[in-house]
């Protein structure tokens, strides 16, 4: 089978679109999310998508199924939050290696059955890694801007227990993703490393992707795009890339800035435009497809999809309007160090 490397030189690849967009469709109640395991729990679990890798697998992998029919090469696992920190807003820490497990074998499942339909056209599953719902970088307090919720071993540890559950799950790729914090992100490149340093185990590709939050053109943590591109280089990620916080139309100079000085491949997955006054994503799946066809016809981009507001349908269109443009060509940098 064609390893992710031989498919990425072959032509431009295609991540699936939103999760968290396509479970809103199913209307879910509280006892949606609690099914029989969690009938009783205290704790209020709507919301908590993650979970549904355990209540409603078969949502889960019918969402991943409806992106690979719309020609998705790389899917994502439901695993946004399913860290032990981020589960601790739901008293659910206990169950991140148990989630992260079932949904690499969700997505697998998934990706199994359409890699056999077209055995030369393989599918790969993403274990997404979120950024979490704490950060290393800023101080929740406004008063005391010296204070920290949580500390770089915490996160890093919490990040290892998810990396072994979406490994051992069976997962493709890594992919830090929506990184708005780039400690954070360290810490979860800390926690690959070592992960598979002491397991033995084959390192699989890294895929990296920030989030430029305003006009600015800086993190939430205050970087630049280049600055964060050499913050996290150290880790020979696959590919690195920009997701969420704004459209493609927004996103377009970064990602140019991104295409001239990664020495690896460079993803972009926008959200869907600009979120309305409802916090609603109108963009139509045709003009996303054009804006993305723009970024691929100027030889920015080697992974595209979609992040909120996207569906299959946006998937479909973006896939049809790259499928004939080749992928960026990696630059050769000079070096700037002795």
């Amino acid at each position: 089978m064609k390893s992710l490397q031989d498919c990425a030189n072959e032509r431009i690849l295609i991540i699936d679109g939103a999760m968290g967009t396509m479970i809103q469709r199913y209307q879910l109640q509280e006892s949606d999310y609690r099914g029989t395991r969690f009938a009783n729990y205290p704790s209020d679990l709507k919301g908590n998508n993650d979970l549904l890798n355990l209540t409603q697998p078969h949502i889960i992998e019918a969402i991943h199924k409806e992106y690979l029919e719309a020609g998705a090469d790389i899917i994502e696992t439901n695993t946004f939050s399913s860290t032990s920190i981020a589960m601790a807003d739901y008293d659910m820490q206990e169950l991140a290696y148990e989630l992260n497990v079932e949904a690499a074998k969700i997505a697998k499942r998934a990706t199994a059955e359409y890699t056999a339909k077209t055995p030369d056209k393989p599918r790969f599953v993403a274990g997404a890694i979120g950024p979490m719902n704490k950060t290393l970088s800023l101080s929740p307090d406004v008063n005391n801007p010296g204070f920290r919720s949580v500390y770089f071993d915490e996160v890093a540890n919490a990040y290892e227990e998810q990396i072994r559950g979406l490994v051992e799950g069976g997962v493709d790729i890594l992919l830090i993703e929506t990184i708005f914090d780039t400690l954070n992100c360290k810490a979860a490149i800390y926690a690959i490393k070592k992960y598979f340093r002491l397991s033995g185990k084959p390192e699989i590709p890294v895929m990296i992707s920030g989030t430029i939050t305003d006009a600015s053109g800086r993190t939430l943590s205050g970087q630049t795009l280049e600055a964060f591109y050499i913050s996290v280089m150290h880790a020979n990620p696959f590919s690195i890339g920009l997701n969420c916080a704004l459209g493609g139309q927004q996103m377009r100079p970064y990602v140019e800035e991104l295409s001239n000085i990664a020495s690896c491949y460079v993803s972009c997955y926008p959200n869907a435009g600009l979120p309305n006054a409802f916090g609603e994503y109108d963009e139509e799946p045709e003009d996303t497809a054009c804006i993305i066809e723009d970024f691929a016809a100027s030889g920015f981009v080697n992974v595209v999809g979609g992040c909120c507001g996207t569906t299959p349908d946006h998937i479909r269109h973006i896939a049809e309007h790259v499928k004939h443009i080749k992928p960026r060509l990696k630059p050769v940098l000079a070096e700037t160090l002795a």
